[in-house]
């Protein structure tokens, strides 16, 4: 049985979510807040699968709280899904940059989010386990870890993704509409400069030797 951790603020919300969750046939856990909500998560885990989670809330929002469940590797498995009542472009990027998997437009429709909630669990049990090395850098999909040269890397769970991806196949150049499609998804809208970032951010860790950009197509592992 998967278990969802819902924070939202709105306590009409969490009932509605939590009804038709258990209807579904999930185990569900509420949290009317920030610091709530990363309190359940630290006494349930590793029961928690996926976290709802709002992005508008006072004191602690959404992006604060996912960002601190991902600067912890204990919780690299745990899929998080905002909830934003807002179609701002701002909440969506900042949501999956802060390290968000996908969001959900509020009002929230209960068959939508069923199928979206499903598909995510879906992609997280299916993921590619393979391993990769070249020069240096090991990939090890099963623990979430990199290894360079003698450090051990703990990415963030999008740009550990990322670098899988590109990884699978050095010297193959995956286009931007692939990446999108396989990091994050077919249900959410990424920008480019979501993927930039990310990629930036992967070269301040690993180095630039080893991810190039294809001009105007999108990105290489290099071989």
């Amino acid at each position: 049985m998967n278990h969802v951790l819902i924070i939202d603020d709105e306590e009409e919300i969490r009932e509605l979510i939590a009804y038709n969750l258990q209807k579904e046939g999930f185990e569900v856990t509420m949290a009317q807040n920030g610091e709530t909500g990363l309190q359940r998560l630290s006494e349930l885990h590793p029961a928690v699968d996926l976290i709802l989670l709002d992005v508008m809330m006072p004191d602690l929002d959404g992006i604060e709280v996912c960002d601190q469940i991902r600067k912890k590797t204990k919780y690299d498995d745990v899929i998080i899904c905002f909830l934003t009542a807002r179609n701002e472009d701002y909440s969506q990027i900042a949501g999956l940059d802060a390290g968000g998997d996908d969001y959900i437009a509020k009002p929230v429709k209960p068959k939508v989010l069923i199928s979206r909630i499903k598909a995510l669990l879906r992609r997280k049990r299916t993921s590619t386990k393979s391993n990769a090395a070249q020069d240096g850098l090991k990939i090890d999909r099963d623990k979430y870890l990199v290894y360079l040269n003698d450090q051990t890397l703990h990415l963030p769970r999008k740009e550990f993704e990322l670098l899988a991806l590109l990884a699978s196949k050095p010297g193959n150049v995956f286009e931007r509409d692939v990446i999108m499609d396989q990091v994050w998804g077919t249900n959410i809208v990424v920008g480019d400069r979501t993927i930039d970032v990310h990629v930036r951010k992967l070269r301040e860790k690993i180095g630039k030797n080893y991810i190039a950009t294809v001009k105007g197509v999108g990105y290489k592992f290099i071989d």
